[in-house]
């Protein structure tokens, strides 16, 4: 009995949610150059498929590779009390390093 193949995953989100905004360092800038590769702050709930279809949407790019990050947000002492109180400390957040294909660039992202 042959085994049926799954098709290809779908990408869920819509490609102008997905993207936040640009993750802006100097290690980034250095990764950019050397790799041209760019690293967004994504959607928490964003996939892999979801950041490629839009990156590849938006900005007419190919995308060869995407690498995701989970940031956690800092710890902050209140009261002699450690610990992530809603209201004072940064949130959990995502960012997704993109790869592109050589030749290519990100122009509103330099």
């Amino acid at each position: 009995m042959a085994r049926l193949k799954r098709p290809p995953p779908v990408a869920t989100m819509n490609p102008w949610h997905v993207l936040k905004r640009p993750h802006i360092t100097e290690k980034t800038r250095a990764t950019e150059q050397k790799n041209n590769a760019y690293t967004i702050e994504v959607d928490s709930k964003a996939t892999k498929m979801d950041i490629r279809e839009a990156v590849s949407r938006i900005w007419n790019v190919r995308v060869l590779t995407v690498r995701t990050i989970r940031v956690s947000g800092k710890e902050k002492v209140v009261r002699r009390k450690r610990g992530r109180p809603k209201l004072v400390c940064s949130p959990d957040w995502k960012k997704a390093i993109v790869k592109i294909a050589a030749g290519q660039s990100i122009e509103s992202m330099r």
